[in-house]
C-alpha cells in the first residue's frame, strides 16, 4: 500500500479566525427605542417619536404585520396602529 499524503496547515489564532469568519451575529444597538416588525428589530433610534414615525409609515405599507416600539430603558413594548379614518359607517 502506498502512503497517504498529509498536508499540516498551521494553527492560526483565534483572534485570526474570527477576522477571516465573517459574523452572522447581530450588532447590539446603543440606542434607546427600537423599532420591531413581526418581533423582529429593525431599526433603533434615539427618541420615540422618530421610531413611531418610521413605524407608522411601514405600517401604512403593509397594514397586516405587527409593528412595535420597545423601549430598552423601561423594558415596555408600545403597539403602532394606524390611526382612525375620519370616514364615519353610514346606517
Amino acid at each position: 500500500m502506498s502512503a497517504r499524503l498529509e498536508i499540516k496547515v498551521g494553527a492560526k489564532s483565534s483572534s485570526e479566525l474570527q477576522q477571516q469568519v465573517p459574523s452572522q451575529c447581530w450588532k447590539a444597538d446603543t440606542k434607546q427605542f427600537r423599532l420591531q416588525v413581526d418581533r423582529q428589530t429593525k431599526s433603533s433610534y434615539a427618541s420615540y417619536e422618530a421610531a413611531e414615525q418610521a413605524g407608522l409609515q411601514i405600517k401604512k405599507s403593509h397594514p397586516i404585520v405587527s409593528v412595535t416600539v420597545y423601549d430598552s430603558v423601561g423594558g415596555v413594548n408600545k403597539s403602532i396602529a394606524l390611526p382612525n379614518s375620519s370616514r364615519e359607517p353610514t346606517s
